[in-house]
């Protein structure tokens, strides 16, 4: 039986390889054409897949493919301009994280969102991680009481990614606030139930990488042509009341388990939690003790693969996207406003 809908990939390197195996698994969706500036990457990626329809121009893939669904992993700064595009042209769209690196980015694509009726949805792909899963349905319901602050860090010890498309800013946009910091940003926003950001104090550091002989783990030595940030921090304050701590970085003198650190605290008044250990914090205060409870992940599979297959479902279902584009411009106005307020050294409030 012939899948329904069919995907065009515009960006076939990287991260596009963790989205193949999705489209390929879902019973929905079969992989229609492929889109990426170089040719020969692309023709090598055709043959692997076994797709024909090839295109180094994706606004010709877009506009000329038969198309339900176009998947989006380019560097960050074309992700608003091929997303309108391909709204426009009646396609779904799933675009890889950051959803775009300013708020005015993502109001245009959500702009072009109602205009098509069609579904737009961020690959935010650690809401699909099988810890974050099973945590999640602990906070919905109702084990942590009202989660008043939480802190998140996402650090790498030499870990920055080298490449022109992450470190120079008119490809990214940004330097690991717009990389890694969305996911775990992304990740506290949707345990907490999404409170709304009024204010943000920010800071930004550019010190290890202009050190003599400053290299990467993951790419080298460090590129002449690096102009965003290697660290950042912010305190954010919502309207509700509650608050975050938030700090991201590529290079810092920081212990690593594995290849970076990512954790999250969540706090609130029925107990606490942390995530990925997957431990909720409790209190008996009746025999005054406190204890532990690990729990145990939910099943999810491999969570890029799975994010494109709940879009697809999503699509056939007629249900709502799974991680609509309004909270990702949450996300975007919370790390926008901490590099304005790095800038003029004031908190920013958000209107």
């Amino acid at each position: 039986m012939a899948k329904p809908l069919k995907v065009g990939v515009i960006g076939v390197r990287g991260i596009a390889n963790t989205h193949f195996p999705g489209w390929n698994e879902s019973p929905h969706t079969e992989i229609a054409a492929l889109a990426d500036v170089d040719g020969a990457v692309l023709k090598a990626q055709g043959d692997a897949l076994g797709v024909k329809a090839l295109f180094e121009d994706p606004y010709r893939m877009i506009q000329q493919a038969e198309l339900d669904i176009v998947d989006i992993c380019t560097p960050n700064m074309y992700h608003a301009p091929l997303a309108v595009a391909a709204l426009d042209a009646g396609r779904h769209v799933i675009c890889e994280k950051p959803l775009a690196p300013t708020p005015s980015e993502i109001k245009t694509m959500i702009e072009a969102r109602d205009r098509s009726g069609k579904l737009l949805m961020t690959a935010q792909h650690f809401r699909y991680d099988g810890a974050a899963r099973a945590l999640k349905a602990q906070v919905d319901d109702g084990a942590l009481g009202e989660v008043y602050h939480a802190r998140s860090w996402m650090l790498r010890r030499s870990g920055a990614p080298t490449r022109p498309t992450f470190v120079e800013r008119k490809h990214s946009g940004g330097g690991p606030c717009i990389d890694i910091g969305v996911h775990i940003l992304d990740l506290t926003l949707w345990m907490m139930g999404h409170p709304r950001p009024v204010a943000v104090s920010g800071v930004t550091q550019d010190r290890l990488r202009r050190l003599p002989g400053a290299f990467s783990n993951w790419g080298g030595p460090i590129p002449a042509s690096w102009d965003v940030e290697e660290f950042a921090a912010a305190f954010v304050r919502f309207a509700e009341g509650s608050t975050l701590v938030l700090e991201v970085s590529w290079l810092l003198n920081h212990p690593k388990t594995h290849s970076e650190d990512m954790q999250m605290w969540l706090y609130g008044d029925r107990g606490g939690a942390h995530w990925p250990a997957n431990v909720l914090l409790k209190t008996d205060n009746a025999t005054r003790q406190h204890f532990d409870v690990q729990l145990q992940n939910k099943e999810g599979g491999e969570p890029h693969a799975r994010e494109c297959m709940d879009f697809a479902d999503a699509i056939v279902r007629g249900a709502p996207s799974p991680v609509p584009p309004e909270q990702s411009l949450d996300v975007i106005t919370i790390l926008d406003a901490l590099y304005r307020s790095a800038a003029t050294g004031r908190e920013v409030v958000l209107g």
